[in-house]
């Protein structure tokens, strides 16, 4: 089985997408007609790490072997490391790896859960990650807590979505956005509060006793991410759980941010390896005593694959990241992932297990 070609394209979700707003989407064909799928990072509509694909990588892989897809894109890093090594760099070869996962799948029938080794629950809880909460009122927050609790999730996170640059912009407002929530779910109900990256430390720390008052279960990224020590003497001050790896790209970075203290790390599949670096992910941060809970914001095909991990990971105990509701669930799958009484369940199909509308999908591509 060899590659033959890659494609690398946008999808727009709606005719008044920005570039900036689609999703990056991969297609790997073999030539015994096996496709496979892959997602990467989104910033930017992806399309630094779709270039890279298209310009760069895909010439490496041609006429390779798929299933030799670690060997391959480890390769394809170190070729291009200049490039990054971070962020779009690893974003596209994110994408790759999913989609060569995929077709490891589809060529053994086998669902990649069952590949990476199994799965200790195939039934998996999500938590509803909101997002906007920055620019709402106390009630509009509650509202759309309110909304979303209806989708039977474990937990709830907040996010904030603050501009980087106006750091502790409104800090009351924000304590008292925690409070409503918290009242409006109840004392036992699982919590977190994502800062996204909207804190000094001063700041940071006085949001993070208020959260511990409040019994929240994580605060994440609170400071600038590439502060990494900051971020880690945080994590040692505070009583609150503080996470931080969304923005984490390789596997020394992790370690360091480990090493600074942070005792919950974030790594994205879409963003650091895909499925082979997360599992990479997985058992740096088993070894070195920290607890791993994927970000994941995408609601198809990183969603999925990050789903397949998670299932096989015996100390993954938190939910899914499941983000809100968007046309990108279903738009393009004839067989989106749906959750049923609060569960997410990895089907038994062959590789991720997900089936393009074809129709669809031609209908909303951007080459």
């Amino acid at each position: 089985m060899k590659i033959t070609r890659i494609e690398a394209f946008q999808v727009a979700w709606n005719p008044n997408d920005r570039p900036q707003q689609r999703s990056a989407f991969v297609l790997v064909h073999t030539d015994d007609g096996i496709t496979g799928m892959g997602e990467a990072s989104p910033m930017q509509g992806g399309r630094a790490s779709l270039g890279m694909i298209r310009y760069d990588i895909a010439p490496l892989l041609i006429g390779q072997d798929p299933l030799d897809h670690a060997v391959l894109l480890d390769q394809a890093m170190h070729t291009l490391v200049k490039l990054g090594p971070e962020g779009a760099l690893t974003g596209a070869l994110a994408a790759l790896d999913i989609a060569l996962w995929d077709i490891k799948g589809k060529r053994t029938g086998l669902p990649i859960y069952k590949l990476i080794g199994g799965a200790w629950k195939t039934a998996i809880p999500f938590y509803a990650s909101i997002g906007g909460n920055g620019e709402r009122s106390v009630d509009q927050v509650c509202k759309v807590v309110e909304q979303r609790m209806k989708d039977q999730p474990a937990a709830v996170k907040i996010r904030f979505d603050n501009p980087r640059t106006a750091l502790d912009a409104d800090i009351p407002g924000d304590i008292a956005k925690a409070r409503a929530v918290r009242k409006l779910v109840g004392d036992g109900f699982p919590l977190a509060f994502d800062a996204n990256n909207g804190y000094s430390i001063a700041g940071a720390m006085r949001v993070g006793r208020a959260l511990e008052e409040l019994g929240y279960w994580w605060f994440e990224e609170p400071v600038q991410h590439y502060h990494v020590k900051a971020t880690g003497e945080l994590a040692q001050r505070l009583d609150i759980t503080v996470s931080a790896g969304e923005q984490t790209y390789t596997l020394s970075a992790l370690a360091d941010l480990i090493d600074s203290g942070v005792r919950m790390v974030q790594p994205d599949i879409v963003k650091m390896g895909g499925i082979t670096g997360l599992l990479r992910c997985a058992a740096l941060a088993h070894a070195l005593g920290a607890e791993l809970v994927p970000h994941q914001t995408q609601p198809t095909i990183g969603h999925v694959a990050n789903l397949h991990v998670k299932a096989s990971l015996l100390q993954s105990v938190k939910p899914a990241e499941w983000n809100d509701p968007s046309t990108r669930t279903h738009a393009v799958f004839e067989n989106p992932p749906v959750p049923v009484n609060g569960l997410f369940k990895l089907s038994n199909e062959p590789g991720l297990g997900l089936r393009f509308n074809e129709a669809e999908l031609a209908k909303r591509r951007v080459d």
